[in-house]
């Protein structure tokens, strides 16, 4: 059975399917049939690949340089017996930990949601008879019965249909659910074009079928996708891969100074063991173990920003990854449209009229040149949306907290443009009850309605495609006193000029028939029909989309439609919402999934950054399309809601699933979930990631130059051949402090001014600017100054070392005191931003001058960092220093932020 995997079934007919899986279309398999091959093919279950075991994945998790750096610091504090020390920086490192384990554990549960997706039971015949089997126990050849409500069990070829109706939007993506039928189809025809096959996981809506087995297992097509996503690569995001190469790089750094102190040390006649803890000392000056828990909290705080937003980020690192993005690629339906269809033009009585108003809930007019049409003059239009409003099986409801529907979406939204007419569907069946129908048909492509007046006439009302309306009418309804002859080539103009605006087209029709008539045939309606008119519809832009699209595209990030619908709907929303290509020709605005799959890897890249839309596309050609971005260097957002989106999603820099309307599978798929389904909500969570990305620069920035420093002063003193200034438990003592109560302080800054009108960040560029540098090492070696400064004048004048190093220790913590004020912004001063402006900031510089000063005259604190009391003067030097820092670090902005200006200009 395995040679029949690679099967076109659309293109064969029932009977070469049948004989192909060798089964009875009446009788089924039997029992002896059906147990052979579940030992040959297995289950209709997913196999879930064995991944590393729990273990191993925590293990690989300290597997990083940042963290070996720490993990090393640890070691060292416990040696030189700081207890609280070591034990503060193992449990950053332990949480950091815990966090990645946890995450790689989510990444394994999109697998599992679809395998619990084909759980439940089927109906077969086996054997001649009815049977409720489990799903699993489906085999290739299995005759299964559907009915409305059912979900498809396996892939299957439909041998027989009644009006059958498959919502395939998890799958393919199509919006509106698919009617099919049992007709041979073409080689070429795409996933979501295949009328005659009935997919795995999909949920029939309406009508009943009878269809054989063809695939089950990892054969179907939800079987694909599980392989996909499986092989989708988990990547990492810019901010890990700069801080773990920053990292790897101070990681030799550390180990090369560190060699070098103890060398310099033993050259100076030091014992081994002094010139070991003076490399202790610049290792654990240079470390900074305030970074992790930094970047933790920092992320964890956009984390909660976001959800305020409507958007649940899945994965910490997602935040920072949103601030990098480059490229969004969208789903259309329900993301950037409303995901309600919605009447938008009326063409009847010769007449063009347009209807306001979005959406299933029914405030709006019918206008006519942007003034509302006085309706008891246009009995044409009237009588159009009659017909839409009888001729329908659908329900609009007001329940007192809004507009519920059921039914199929095209008859909502003509239930909702009759109503904006104040149409009563109430007092219209009243006065016209139906009494038969002619349900839809996919062959048939209509449906029709008979209706019976209080004087006993009998009316037929019609609705359906434009061509097969057309064809059932010879007059053109104007009133109910006159028509004239029908001009189809006229009105075949007109609906073609309605969908090339990408709105989906419906015509309209009526005939008075005998009295007596009680059903309404086929026959009925083959001629002698009158046109009322056309009902032009579409799902339409959400306004807030517009606008997102544009602040997007403002901020320098490209937004493409990735969708299964058509080409023509999807271009018509896309020139809606402002989608831009680079594409010189229009034809290359959007592309369709036939011509991806003509084109190869190398086409694939350069096309993939002149197209703005890509319409009905498989789930292999969504992972391409992201491949083929990432392999430009773009960092690609994706968003989707469907089991087709989910290798996408996972593949994706950051994947962006639908909290409303999105499939369990890729919400397990994916880093981030929108509970609006909105895109404004990508566009808002971008500007947050870029904020929180914006504070964490400003702390590295900030903190470097303070182990830089204490790295330079350990490593002079030794070279020098003097006592160090500041031990390694004082510098231990400054580096976590400062960065509790000073540096992370910076996660409150607010966004700053035109955050969202600056071009991304390009991922190639360090997370320390290199304009920033020069900032870094001016700071760096101004502190180293006054460190050395005050720690030698305060020997000079006969203090003891306990309290020239208690001035060094203040110089260094009031010179970042100072230098963190700078820092609140890289580009504006603190006068723009507002002294006050950020509370937490001024709260913890409060709390660290009252630690500084526990620090210099709490007797236990003397003993445990061998510090002592200074006087007043002692404290006016430091202060003095802590200015100067101020006053060369703003200086140096201002000048910076001038030759960039004028670099720009």
């Amino acid at each position: 059975m395995d040679t029949l995997d690679d099967k076109n079934w659309h293109q064969m007919s029932v009977d070469e399917v049948v004989g192909c899986v060798g089964t009875d279309t009446l009788k089924g398999l039997d029992a002896y049939e059906v147990e052979q091959r579940q030992q040959a093919q297995g289950l209709n279950r997913l196999t879930i690949k064995k991944g590393k075991s729990p273990l191993v994945l925590f293990l690989l998790q300290f597997n990083q340089p940042l963290v070996i750096i720490l993990l090393a610091a640890t070691l060292i504090t416990f040696a030189i017996k700081e207890w609280v020390d070591s034990g503060v920086i193992f449990a950053v490192v332990l949480v950091n930990a815990v966090i990645g384990f946890t995450q790689e554990l989510k990444a394994i549960k999109a697998i599992e949601a679809l395998s619990r997706s084909m759980e439940g039971v089927a109906t077969v015949i086996r054997s001649g008879k009815k049977q409720i089997v489990s799903v699993a126990d489906l085999v290739l050849g299995d005759v299964v019965l559907l009915q409305s409500g059912d979900k498809v069990p396996a892939d299957m070829r439909l041998l027989r249909v009644r009006e059958l109706q498959v919502d395939e939007s998890a799958l393919t993506g199509e919006s509106i659910a698919v009617q099919k039928n049992s007709q041979q189809l073409t080689h070429d025809s795409l996933l979501a074009d295949r009328k005659n096959m009935g997919y795995s996981s999909t949920l029939v809506t309406y009508g009943t079928a009878v269809g054989v087995v063809v695939a089950t297992g990892d054969r179907t097509e939800i079987g694909r996708i599980n392989a996909l996503i499986a092989g989708a690569d988990a990547l990492a995001t810019p901010l890990t891969r700069k801080i773990a190469s920053f990292s790897a790089v101070l990681l030799w750094v550390i180990l090369g100074l560190a060699g070098l102190t103890v060398l310099a040390g033993l050259l100076h006649g030091e014992s081994l063991l002094n010139a070991f803890m003076a490399a202790v000392a610049l290792a654990v000056g240079a470390i900074p173990e305030g970074l992790p828990a930094a970047m933790t909290i920092m992320l964890a705080i956009g984390v909660s920003k976001m959800a305020q937003r409507h958007a649940i980020i899945r994965k910490m690192p997602a935040v920072e990854t949103l601030g990098s993005t480059t490229v969004i690629c969208s789903d259309k339906t329900g993301t950037l449209t409303q995901n309600q269809m919605t009447v938008q033009r009326i063409f009847a009585g010769h007449e063009l009229f347009d209807l306001t108003g979005v959406g299933y809930t029914p405030e709006g007019s019918v206008q006519q040149n942007a003034i509302s049409v006085e309706l008891s003059t246009k009995n044409a239009l009237v009588e159009c949306l009659k017909a839409g409003l009888l001729c329908n099986d659908s329900r609009l409801i007001y329940t007192g907290s809004g507009w519920n529907t059921e039914g199929d979406p095209t008859e909502v939204a003509l239930l909702t443009a009759a109503l904006k007419a104040a149409l009563e569907r109430d007092a219209l069946e009243q006065q016209l009850p139906r009494i038969d129908t002619l349900p839809f048909e996919s062959q048939h492509q209509y449906m029709a309605t008979l209706h019976v007046d209080a004087k006993h006439e009998s009316l037929i009302y019609m609705k359906g495609s434009v061509e097969r309306v057309l064809a059932c009418c010879d007059q053109h309804y104007l009133d109910e006193t006159q028509s004239c002859q029908i001009d189809r080539a006229v009105l075949e103009q007109v609906a073609h000029q309605l969908a090339a605006n990408g709105l989906r087209v419906l015509a309209f029709a009526r005939k008075r028939v005998s009295s007596q008539q009680t059903t309404v045939s086929h026959e009925d309606i083959a001629h002698g029909m009158s046109f009322i008119g056309l009902q032009a519809m579409m799902d339409p832009p959400r306004p807030e989309a517009i606008s997102a699209v544009l602040a997007c595209q403002r901020a320098g990030i490209q937004v493409k439609m990735i969708t299964g619908d058509h080409v023509g709907t999807a271009a018509a929303i896309a020139h809606q919402i402002g989608l831009k290509s680079v594409a010189s020709q229009e034809s290359n605005f959007a592309i369709s999934g036939h011509r991806l799959a003509e084109i190869d890897d190398q086409q694939m890249i350069r096309v993939v950054g002149q197209t703005a839309v890509f319409a009905r596309v498989s789930p292999e050609q969504k992972l391409r399309l992201v491949k083929a971005l990432q392999s430009r260097g773009e960092i690609v957002a994706m968003t989707g809601d469907g089991v087709n989106d989910a290798p996408a999603l996972k593949q994706a820099n950051i994947g962006v699933a639908m909290g409303v309307g999105g499939t369990e599978v890729a919400k397990e798929a994916a880093d981030m979930i929108l509970t609006d389904d909105n895109f404004s909500t990508i566009e808002a969570a971008v500007e947050e990631g870029r904020a929180v990305f914006d504070n964490l620069v400003k702390f590295i920035v900030w903190t470097i130059p303070t182990n830089i420093a204490e790295g330079i002063i350990i490593l002079l003193a030794v070279m020098l051949g003097i006592v160090l200034p500041i031990t390694p438990v004082q510098i231990l003592w400054i580096n976590m402090t400062t960065a509790l109560f000073l540096g992370m302080t910076l996660i409150f800054e607010a966004k700053e001014p035109g955050i969202m009108e600056r071009p991304p960040r390009d991922p190639k560029k360090s997370v320390l600017p290199r304009n920033m540098l020069v900032s870094v090492s001016l700071v760096s070696l101004t502190l180293v100054a006054f460190v050395f400064a005050l720690f030698e004048w305060a020997l000079y004048q006969g203090q003891s070392l306990e309290v020239a190093r208690t001035m060094a220790i203040n110089a260094l913590v009031f010179g970042e005191i100072f230098y963190l004020f700078n820092c609140r912004s890289l580009r504006y001063s603190v006068l723009k931003l507002g002294f006050f402006s950020n509370r937490w900031l001024i709260f913890g510089v409060l709390l660290m001058v009252f630690f500084q000063l526990l620090l210099s005259y709490s007797s236990i604190m003397n003993q445990l960092f061998g510090t002592a009391p200074l006087a007043l003067t002692d404290w006016l030097h430091i202060l003095a220093a802590g200015i100067t820092v101020y006053a060369i670090t703003g200086s140096e902005k201002r000048l910076r932020c001038y030759f960039e200006s004028k670099a720009i200009a």
